[in-house]
């Protein structure tokens, strides 16, 4: 009887978790289709433009919308060993430390972006549409990513994101500071798998719906897919080809 009431309570609050992920990252989606055809987001950064702080914001909710998803099993992992800990009368944490210690690696790595976008637009080396405005440096970026998928740094932060089991015995932490250091711990796994994925977005154009959405899906079949290490190889391969083209093109026109 107690085994299927704990049982009942963790299937409930794997919905409320699931529920919530999904809202966090809707809401994120719904402001980036707000903003994404703007015109305070078009333009480099002058007087008229958009001010540093329009643009940080922007990206933190970018990473919010495309990086809450793939973290997800993870976090419903947190919440279901805290849940059965709770169940029977442990210690218990909200969950919400270990996603506000994940987010905040990405709100820094969002900060980091957003300072290179802004010297970038100075120095009007991005389009309108928020994209690098030399083909070969576009190139640079595909082929830079496309390497980086492998490596064996890629490679190891995304077995710790695709092992969420691994990762809380080895890295189980009590009390809510402990999970904020968990969940920023995780969250440093994956800036290290994904950080050169984000970078694509210099590329493809920052405010580029289609291609947020696209590395978004990509990150998301990396992390929780059956063949998530043989995708990330096979992009590498796809991104070098599709880079080297770009820099060699003008050469051979």
């Amino acid at each position: 009887m107690e085994t299927t009431a704990i049982e009942s309570v963790l299937k409930r609050d794997r919905a409320i978790v699931l529920a919530s992920l999904a809202a966090i990252t809707a809401l994120a989606w719904l402001y980036l289709v707000r903003t994404g055809n703007s015109p305070e987001m078009a333009g480099m950064p002058d007087m008229a433009g958009p001010e540093f702080p329009l643009i940080f914001a922007m990206w933190a909710v970018m990473m919010v919308g495309m990086m809450v998803a793939p973290a997800a099993p993870m976090i419903l992992l947190f919440a279901a060993v805290n849940r059965k800990r709770r169940a029977l009368a442990g210690p218990y944490v909200p969950t919400a430390a270990f996603v506000s210690g994940y987010l905040l690696v990405w709100t820094g790595a969002s900060l980091i972006a957003a300072g290179a976008q802004w010297e970038l637009a100075k120095a009007a080396l991005l389009s309108p549409k928020l994209a690098a405005i030399s083909p070969e440096v576009s190139g640079a970026i595909l082929v830079l990513a496309g390497v980086y998928q492998w490596t064996p740094l890629k490679h190891a932060c995304l077995r710790h994101c695709r092992t969420p089991l691994d990762f809380v015995m080895f890295h189980w932490r009590e009390g809510i500071m402990g999970a904020l250091r968990m969940g920023a711990v995780h969250g440093f796994y994956c800036l290290g798998c994904c950080w050169m994925l984000m970078a694509l977005l210099f590329a493809g154009g920052i405010m580029n719906l289609a291609v947020v959405a696209a590395i978004a899906v990509f990150v998301l079949a990396e992390k929780v897919g059956s063949f998530g290490p043989w995708i990330a190889r096979a992009s590498g391969a796809a991104l070098t080809g599709a880079g080297l083209y770009l820099i060699l093109e003008p050469l051979l026109a």
